[in-house]
């Protein structure tokens, strides 16, 4: 999501340095009118659209990952712990979002923003990132789980079915 957040803020810098040649008309007719913080600002917005879609998708995703792993898998309690922790993860940015939000908003049209502003903008930002990494690799963990978890189903059924066919085993009807 970040990799899409940097591609849309450089999408619009590129827009206003090479124009297509229907932008570069309509550009022409507003005249000296600084387009600049304007394509910024829309860039901006439509990345907090994405990031809470992202958020929401995030949460949908770690809750039916957790409840997977406790139903439908025989793995012990960390990998539960790591699951839920990631969704725990997950719900905490949506509380943090709507002040990511705000600081952006306040940050958009201002032109040199007071340094309180860009601290805590960047604070958030990299708070989020650290976020993003953690989730990355709970995410690993438990996937190394996933892959390398013992099945005792599959070796030991053999066993199973020769045990009834053994004479100590005479009390099940047939």
């Amino acid at each position: 999501m970040l990799w899409v957040a940097a591609d849309n803020a450089a999408s619009a810098d590129s827009l206003l340095l090479r124009p297509s040649a229907a932008a570069s008309e309509y550009l022409k007719t507003l005249g000296h009118a600084p387009v600049g913080p304007l394509a910024h600002y829309l860039a901006a917005e439509q990345n907090r659209s994405l990031f809470e879609t992202w958020g929401m998708v995030q949460i949908a995703w770690s809750g039916f990952f957790f409840f997977f792993l406790l139903f439908f898998t025989r793995l012990g309690k960390l990998p539960l712990a790591l699951a839920l922790l990631m969704f725990l993860i997950a719900v905490g940015e949506r509380v943090v979002s709507p002040g990511m939000e705000m600081v952006g908003r306040a940050t958009d049209f201002a032109a040199d923003p007071s340094q309180r502003l860009r601290l805590a903008r960047d604070v958030l930002n990299f708070g989020y990132a650290m976020a993003e990494g953690a989730k990355w690799l709970l995410a690993a963990a438990v996937a190394g789980f996933l892959v390398w978890q013992r099945s005792s189903r599959s070796l030991d059924s053999r066993h199973q079915v020769d045990m009834v066919d053994k004479t100590d085993y005479r009390h099940i009807d047939r």
